[in-house]
């Protein structure tokens, strides 16, 4: 059987390597056949350049830099992503409200059942299999 994010490639942007690490084992037992990592806004656009993503996992706050060239970024190529952050969320750029947001600390099932929804707000899986059927993928 597959796994939900089997053979998706994520692109995680963390900058606190403790959940990088716990955010890259649960999204591998999710099936992601690769997650590539960022620490900085300047690591995540160079990675976004260089490579296809077919979704990605945003900090909104980036040791007290906010993410939003990453978010833009990714909504050019259009990425589609989800905030993970332990803020409140109320700092969201305008266009940018209707990402959910991953509220940290989260479980593997959050973080499962937040790929497997569909809310109007996001769904990882939805919006890669919808751009896949588009060909956009």
């Amino acid at each position: 059987m597959d796994k939900l994010l089997s053979g998706r490639r994520l692109l995680v942007v963390e900058d606190e390597i403790l959940v990088l690490m716990m955010i890259e084992d649960m999204l591998g037992d999710l099936g992601c056949e690769s997650v590539t990592s960022a620490g900085t806004t300047a690591q995540a656009i160079a990675l976004i350049e260089a490579q296809i993503f077919d979704a990605a996992m945003l900090d909104m706050n980036l040791d007290g830099d906010d993410s939003n060239t990453v978010a833009d970024a990714l909504a050019e190529r259009g990425v589609p992503f989800i905030y993970s952050t332990g803020n409140s969320g109320r700092d969201m750029r305008e266009g940018f409200s209707n990402r959910a947001v991953l509220r940290k600390p989260f479980s593997f099932d959050e973080l499962a059942t937040r790929h497997q929804a569909r809310t109007p707000s996001f769904s990882l899986i939805d919006e890669c299999v919808d751009q896949e059927r588009s060909g956009h993928a």
